[in-house]
């Protein structure tokens, strides 16, 4: 991933734009200068995870390091299921019939501002429908979208590409704390009981929310577009990369092995077997969605929309590409959830905002603590087994409803998304970008996300 590709606006002049953009090219042009890698970062939030852990609990530093190392290979069956988010999420979003519908939307944009605002919206929506759709989706529609619109800011586009991981996931039909707690059997059952969904996602609160993150930020995230002269647009030779999918083409010297390969029956037969296993699912465990299911589903409607083993073959090895990050990052993040849950530092943390706490303020506190603590541990389920018992039993000394610490935690978990890297490397290895490029946006953004949700958890009654 190198921005080498991209070039700076050459064309000069006055210009009047909004006081946010002026802040975003600051912010930008900090972030550019001192935002590492996203691996340097997970580097060095596993050794700030160490330094809290050997100040506050009475873990020994070689405890600490234990601790990492146990948690290291803690994540791999996430891992791998975030993995084939993105590969099957890639290979569904590239396929013909997908192609052409972002495509066409992609036309609806005629000026850069009015890209940006589309872009934001289709990755918001997506991000309630699911967070794998939305994170791969949205990555290959900036593609369309950067070839439509000429002058629209590259960096601008692709921060609000990840706007539906990074505000709205959490909230919508894959959330991972509101769909656990409403699950049968889950390991919380004896203290709350089953929350069904009614009371989390289709709570008019969280509803409401999402209407109003969605309306600002739409309308936010176009006016930091920059000046021309500070605008990076994408410089031709990587437009050039940015091809359409295009399946590959039949032999005219056929074989039974090749006719096997370009025969539509293979695919529709697989699929369509599928189809009947996700029926079957759905008939007989109800409205139960997992990354397991997300995958399957994902892939079962790549295999059926890419007709031919040939197309999907070459889409397949195209995905394969993009999940190196998350080869390579994810042990990281594990190692910190080793250290936070194995040394108890989450106990340590999570006392210190309960004893601050009212029946009023208790929520905001939950959705700031859970903010802060998702940017050392950025995983919504594995997260939430580690905060979930102490705050229920807060959330019961205070007279807080569980369905209300749900919510808190879930919006809370969506916090710090914007700005960290961890879920944005499939976006960034799709855009070829590094996260400094959109950090200087994503700065924006989170200040202006987390002062809207803030003062929703405050003011309004539950």
């Amino acid at each position: 991933m190198s921005t080498g590709k991209l070039e700076v606006g050459k064309t000069a002049g006055i210009e009047r734009v909004p006081f946010i953009s002026t802040i975003a090219s600051a912010t930008s042009r900090w972030s550019t200068r001192w935002v590492p890698d996203a691996y340097v970062i997970a580097v060095l939030l596993t050794f700030i995870a160490a330094a809290f852990a050997l100040i506050f609990t009475p873990s020994s530093l070689l405890q600490i390091i234990d601790y990492w190392g146990q948690g290291f290979w803690v994540l791999l069956t996430f891992g791998m299921q975030m993995a084939l988010v993105v590969f099957t999420g890639y290979v569904l979003a590239v396929a013909p019939p997908v192609g052409r519908l972002l495509n066409q939307i992609a036309g609806w944009a005629k000026t850069p501002r009015q890209a940006v605002f589309i872009m934001a919206v289709v990755s918001m929506v997506l991000g309630l429908i699911n967070w794998g759709l939305s994170i791969v989706g949205s990555a290959v529609f900036v593609r369309y979208l950067a070839r439509k619109v000429r002058g629209v800011d590259y960096r601008l586009l692709v921060a609000a590409a990840y706007l539906g991981l990074g505000t709205t996931w959490h909230a919508g039909l894959s959330a991972s704390a509101p769909l656990l707690v409403a699950t049968p059997k889950h390991f919380l059952e004896a203290q709350i009981g089953i929350i069904p969904v009614t009371q989390t996602i289709f709570n008019p609160f969280n509803m409401l929310m999402v209407l109003a993150v969605i309306v600002v930020l739409s309308i936010i995230t176009p006016l930091m577009s920059p000046r021309k002269s500070e605008t990076v647009e994408v410089e031709p030779a990587l437009l050039e990369e940015m091809k359409d999918f295009e399946p590959p083409v039949r032999p005219e010297l056929t074989t039974p092995a090749v006719g096997m390969e370009n025969s539509p029956l293979v695919n529709l037969a697989i699929g369509l077997m599928g189809l009947v296993w996700l029926a079957n699912y759905f008939w007989t465990k109800g409205l139960v969605i997992t990354l397991d299911v997300v995958n399957f589903t994902f892939l079962m409607l790549g295999v059926l929309l890419h007709r031919t083993p040939a197309s999907l073959l070459k889409a397949a090895q195209e995905a394969g590409g993009f999940v190196w990050g998350i080869i390579l990052q994810f042990p990281f993040y594990a190692g910190i959830f080793g250290i936070v849950n194995y040394s108890h530092l989450s106990d340590v943390i999570g006392n210190w905002f309960v004893s601050i706490s009212t029946a009023r303020t208790y929520p905001l506190i939950v959705y700031w603590y859970s903010g802060l603590l998702n940017y050392f541990v950025p995983s919504g389920g594995s997260k939430w087994a580690i905060e979930a018992p102490y705050i229920l039993s807060a959330a019961k000394t205070l007279g807080v409803s569980a369905n209300t610490t749900v919510l808190a935690y879930a919006w809370g978990d969506m916090m710090t998304d914007i700005i960290q890297p961890f879920w944005a490397i499939p976006l960034l290895g799709v855009a070829k970008l590094k996260f400094r490029d959109i950090m200087g946006f994503c700065i924006v953004i989170f200040i202006v996300y987390a002062i809207l949700v803030s003062l929703g958890f405050y003011f309004l009654p539950f």
